[in-house]
């Protein structure tokens, strides 16, 4: 059960950077045309999308990559707290 644990983690670890990066890629390559950028949409948007479908760009800011973050964050401290009851 415990590698299932530290898969779980690394994985949304994973995810977490590759959303900052992406968003921090977005203000060099705004059409995503570089590889690593249009990597990281594919590895991130099925995350992002379905959050932007609900939550809407604030003007040109698109604050899903952020809420996207936060969310990862509090499944990060479920997990935590699940390895401990554990």
């Amino acid at each position: 059960m415990g590698l299932i644990f530290s898969i779980l983690s690394t994985f949304l670890w994973i995810m977490e950077i590759a959303i900052v990066i992406r968003a921090l890629l977005s203000w060099f390559d705004p059409a995503m045309n570089n590889p690593i950028s249009q990597f990281l949409v594919q590895l991130t948007e099925p995350i992002i999308a379905p959050i932007r479908r609900v939550i809407p760009s604030i003007g040109m800011i698109d604050i899903s990559p952020m809420v996207a973050i936060l969310v990862i964050l509090i499944l990060q401290q479920m997990l935590s707290r699940a390895m401990v009851a554990y």
